[in-house]
Order: C-alpha cells, then sequence, then structure tokens
C-alpha cells in the first residue's frame, strides 16, 4: 500500500483501488515512520472539531483500498427482483415502472437468490473500496422502497429486523 501526503491533501492506493481526499484547512497531515500525524494548521480552536473526523476518514481510506467493504441487502415482497444490466442495477419493487439505478464507478453489485425457509428472495450484494459512495448507494437502494410496518414489505438490510404491527383488525377485535 502507498500513501502519499501533501499539506492537507492525502492520497492512498492499495490492491482494491485508489482514494484521493482534501481535508479542512485548518487540518495539516504529515507522513512520518508509525504513519499519518493530523496537526493543527493554525492555534484556533476550530481544529478539534477537525481532528477526529480526519482521522476517520483516513482509517476508513485505508481500510477500503486494503480490504474493501461489502453490504448486502435483501429485497421482500412479492414480485421484487433485482438484475444487474451492465453499470446499473434494475428493481422491480412493486411499482408500476422499473427503478434503474446507476451505479458509482468504485460500487460493484451481484444478485443471488436466497431460500429462506422455502421463500425464494432476491439478495443484492454490494461491493466497494469506498466507504462513503458504498453508503450512499445503499441508503438510495432502500429510499426506493423502504421497509414498512404492516406488511413487512421493502428493501432491508441483511439481518435488520422490522418490528410488524398489527393493522386496524387487530384494533377492532379488542372492542
Amino acid at each position: 500500500m502507498t500513501v502519499e501526503v501533501n499539506g492537507n491533501a492525502f492520497k492512498c492506493k492499495g490492491p482494491k483501488g485508489s482514494l484521493e481526499r482534501v481535508f479542512h484547512h485548518e487540518v495539516l497531515l504529515e507522513k512520518d515512520d508509525e504513519g499519518v500525524v493530523i496537526k493543527p494548521a493554525s492555534s484556533e480552536r476550530t481544529f478539534a472539531m477537525y481532528q477526529g473526523l480526519t482521522r476517520a476518514l483516513i482509517s476508513n481510506m485505508l481500510h477500503g483500498v486494503s480490504q474493501g467493504y461489502k453490504v448486502a441487502l435483501d429485497l421482500h415482497g412479492t414480485g421484487y427482483r433485482a438484475a444487474v444490466q451492465g453499470r446499473e442495477l434494475v428493481l422491480n419493487l412493486g411499482l408500476s415502472h422499473q427503478v434503474t439505478h446507476p451505479l458509482h464507478d468504485a460500487v460493484k453489485a451481484t444478485v443471488e437468490i436466497i431460500d429462506e425457509g422455502g421463500t425464494k428472495r432476491p439478495r443484492v450484494h454490494l461491493e466497494s473500496y469506498d466507504k462513503e459512495a458504498l453508503g450512499q448507494t445503499k441508503a438510495k437502494l432502500r429510499s426506493y422502497r423502504p421497509p414498512e410496518p404492516y406488511k413487512g414489505k421493502g428493501v432491508r438490510y441483511v439481518g435488520e429486523r422490522i418490528r410488524e404491527k398489527a393493522g386496524k383488525a387487530a384494533a377492532k377485535g379488542s372492542k
């Protein structure tokens, strides 16, 4: 893995890809034997706000280019389907139209059909070296059809539990 530091600009390159970012002007970065040192650019107190953010962003960048990030989404609902066509993810989510989502250059997507207790459903696997791009992609896919609490339909993260509500029929029977 290679790391370059120039003032408040940071570049890293690893087996998964390469990332670069320019940090806030209150932060200066220096490379030494043990790693990257974050120093204040001036004596103002605002440096403290950006120090932890800068450290976390650099850590995420280094982890991404060396190991990468993965996340999976389940599509719960009758007729819900997903397919990868080139650099686009095509989703059928019970809407009147297909949803075509263009994928970021850093994000790779695959679709598999899983069988849970006799029920088959699509699972979308997303993989990237850029944590920010991956997070934006998964949030946008979920926003097309968020999970709803009455029937449990929607796009969920793998392992996410949705508290289902009883609905109106349960309220009528309690009187």
